[in-house]
Parts: C-alpha cells; sequence; structure tokens
C-alpha cells in the first residue's frame, strides 16, 4: 500500500499509486509558450537582511539563517531572485533550474558601467535555438550564501517576463533553496542535510551536469523529467509525443510555439497528457507543448520521453526545497489548494 499525493487542476487529491523516481539533464535555457503569457505583476521587494524575517514568510529557517528574500513571479511565472552585482543591485534575475549559467540583460550593464565586449563572445544555447552573445566582465556576484568570484556574464534579450536575467546553478551543488510560493519567499543556504519536514513529501533525484533529474512516468510511458524553474511551460520531446499519441491515441492537439531565451521561435503542439507521476506526487491535468526542440538535439535526448517540467506545475507547490546536496526535492502540498 503506497500514499500518493495528486493534483488535479490545482486541488489535493489522495491516492495510491506506484511510485516512480529520477530523470536526466542538460543545460537549458529558458523558454516560454508564445502563446497566453500572463498579466504583468508587481515588482520583487527588497531583500531582508536578518534572520527575523523568517518569521513572516512561512520559512523555518535555522537560527543563524541570515538570509531571507521577498520574491515575486515575473510576467511568465518564473521566480525572481535578489542578486548583487558588484555590490550593486538587488537585480531580479529568474531562477533558473535547467540553466548551467547566469546571464543579464542589456539594462543590467548599464546599470553596472560596463560596456558588453563585442570581442569576448560565447555561444548561448537554449531551448529553441543557440545565439553568439557578448559578454561583460564582473567582479563577483552574491544571491544569500552564493557568492560566485569575478567571471565573464553573457548578455541575453531584454523583454522575458521583465526579469534582469537568469540564475543559473553554477555554485549551486551544494546549496539548499527553499521556495515558498505561498508566503512569497525564497531561501539561498548552504545544505546541512536536512531531512524533509513534516508535511513535506520527498522526491528524490539524480544530477546530470549540476541539473536535477527525476525518472518520471506520464501515464503509462516512462520517461525522464527535468526540473526547470525558467521555463513558463512543460515542454516535451518528439518521443514523448509519438508514445502518448500510440498509447493513449490522442490526435487532439494545438498548434502552439516556444520562445527561447535566444528569442528563436520553434513550432509545436500542445497536448493534454494522463497524470505525470513525480515519485509519489501524480499532477493531472497538464498541458505539454511537444516539438523538436533545440535543446533536446544538444543533450542527445531524442529517442525516449523527456519532459522539461515548468513553472505550471511546479508553481502548484505551496513549498518546494531543492536540496542539491540530498538529491532530493522536498515539496509540500497546500492543503486548501
Amino acid at each position: 500500500m503506497c500514499e500518493a499525493f495528486a493534483l488535479r487542476a490545482g486541488h489535493l487529491l489522495k491516492t495510491c499509486v506506484a511510485a516512480a523516481a529520477w530523470l536526466a539533464l542538460a543545460l537549458a535555457g529558458t523558454a516560454t509558450s508564445a502563446k497566453d503569457a500572463p498579466a504583468p505583476v508587481p515588482a520583487a521587494s527588497t531583500a531582508a537582511t536578518n534572520p527575523a524575517a523568517a518569521a513572516d514568510t512561512g520559512i523555518d529557517a535555522p537560527p543563524e539563517q541570515r538570509w531571507v528574500a521577498r520574491t515575486d513571479r515575473d510576467r511568465i511565472g518564473r521566480i525572481w531572485v535578489p542578486v548583487l552585482i558588484n555590490d550593486k543591485g538587488p537585480f531580479r534575475l529568474a531562477l533558473d533550474t535547467g540553466a548551467s549559467n547566469t546571464a543579464v540583460t542589456p539594462d543590467v550593464a548599464l546599470a553596472l558601467g560596463l560596456s558588453p565586449a563585442a570581442s569576448d563572445r560565447v555561444v548561448l544555447r537554449g531551448v529553441t535555438g543557440s545565439a553568439t552573445v557578448p559578454t561583460i566582465p564582473v567582479d563577483g556576484l552574491v544571491v544569500g550564501d552564493l557568492a560566485l568570484p569575478s567571471r565573464r556574464l553573457p548578455i541575453i534579450a531584454n523583454g522575458l517576463g521583465g526579469a534582469d536575467g537568469i540564475l543559473g546553478t553554477e555554485g549551486m551543488l551544494d546549496k539548499r533553496i527553499t521556495i515558498d510560493f505561498h508566503h512569497g519567499s525564497i531561501v539561498i543556504a548552504r545544505s546541512r542535510g536536512e531531512r524533509a519536514g513534516a508535511g513535506f513529501v520527498v522526491i528524490p533525484f539524480k544530477l546530470h551536469d549540476g541539473l536535477a533529474v527525476v525518472d518520471a512516468r506520464i501515464g503509462r510511458v516512462a520517461g525522464r523529467a527535468i526540473i526547470d524553474t525558467g521555463g513558463q511551460g512543460t515542454i516535451g520531446n518528439v518521443a514523448l509525443h509519438e508514445s502518448l499519441v500510440s498509447r493513449y491515441r490522442k490526435e487532439a492537439v494545438v498548434p502552439d510555439g516556444i520562445v527561447g531565451v535566444t528569442l528563436d521561435v520553434q513550432l509545436g503542439n500542445r497536448i493534454d497528457t494522463p497524470p505525470i507521476l513525480l515519485g509519489s506526487v501524480a499532477i493531472g491535468h497538464v498541458q505539454v507543448t511537444t516539438g523538436d526542440m533545440e535543446i533536446f538535439r544538444q543533450w542527445r535526448m531524442t529517442h525516449e520521453p523527456v519532459v522539461l517540467i515548468g513553472m505550471d506545475v511546479l508553481g502548484l507547490f505551496d513549498v518546494m526545497v531543492i536540496d542539491y546536496a540530498r538529491r532530493e526535492l522536498q515539496v509540500r502540498i497546500a492543503h486548501d489548494s
């Protein structure tokens, strides 16, 4: 007998299903559906600088916890994190667990008084394509217990949800990220190997190139799921689409488009999926946009079903903890949802 938690159109159900566990990944860029973009949301508030702030967030921070920040969502539903760059800011970067590196917009470069160097360019690879972009040199980047030394940051286009850039997973592999969606707060701290608290469900994952990979089932289809806080929607590869059509004879699809961090647009098909099972958590009524996305070819993930779990699914949780040291997602589902 097993207990599983199911999210069905945002409501908590209890059922008994078989557990599943991990998946495989690689560096992903931010992606969002070209349709149905949400309305703008208010700007993120200033970061808190003392432990007492935790009392107002719903996060049980330990006594030595020194950083709790208020957060908000950008226009495409991603999580804003206040980040100091060269001791200036904070700048609002979108937390992107599907990206290895951090990147910023031209507006950040302007605020820092830095000119992008055309001579120091890098190739930026996203979900829908790749582009060669200029970079800026920075002396340091600080957010919570994460401090990155001097480096060059790629410049990405303005306009993807209103954030000042993306915060990738570099430097996160010994960290614990606690996101409280209900109270609008985020904590980034060194992991001390804490077990999940009361009321939390554990979803194990493995790391692949620094990214969290969970074994998943989409109905009767076994596959791999990438935890992608940088994506507005959930995206699948062609192998997933073909498996779902073959097993469930799903012919009703809606043409859709995906806009990546490089601003390339790639066409796909939106399809209603059977429940997606991550560990013992089942999420129902998920619409997945499937297609021959560039990132799946770069990852060499074209022959087996793979799905990028975006904020349309992750945002259903009340609290989500990503503990890289323990290789665990620890999630709490709101019982009043």
